[in-house]
């Protein structure tokens, strides 16, 4: 008798904290603070694609997050006016919806001098860091961002 008793107390007890937990009706992913994100692009064939999957599922958990795209060297590519993927599709069109999302699209002026091309040869959405090597250290080290790199 007294083990049942003790089961029913103990399993009376378990539901009430579990119906108190239920009713709450909270998301926890609404009490997640935004991130802080930089991704790191440096070859557009092997990461661009990924990388703008990446970051829209990135939004899908956590809408508010701080996400800048560094690029740099033949991660550049993706960036410019006409850009197309393996299967032909634009890349501007992506990007162009990221930004609307906050998203920024950093592109590095060394490679820019180095391949010798200009900003004209880029979508309006991308913006231009001095490099994009130290744009990402300064977003870690001095930003607190954390490092992806698809």
């Amino acid at each position: 008798m007294r083990a049942t008793r003790y089961h029913l107390v103990a399993a009376t007890a378990t539901l009430l904290a579990l119906a108190g937990c239920a009713s709450t009706g909270v998301d926890p992913r609404s009490n997640v603070a935004p991130d802080k994100v930089v991704y790191h692009i440096n070859d557009t064939g092997a990461q661009a694609v990924n990388a703008l999957r990446n970051i829209g599922n990135h939004l899908e958990v956590n809408p508010k997050a701080k996400i800048v795209v560094v690029t740099h060297a033949q991660g550049v590519d993706f960036l410019m006016e006409g850009a197309k993927d393996r299967n032909g599709n634009p890349y501007n069109v992506r990007v162009e919806e990221l930004k609307t999302q906050g998203i920024q699209f950093d592109v590095c002026e060394i490679t820019l001098r180095n391949r010798m091309m200009t900003r004209s040869q880029f979508i309006p959405e991308a913006t231009f860091v001095p490099s994009g090597v130290a744009e990402i250290t300064r977003l870690q080290q001095r930003e607190g961002y954390a490092y992806l790199r698809p």
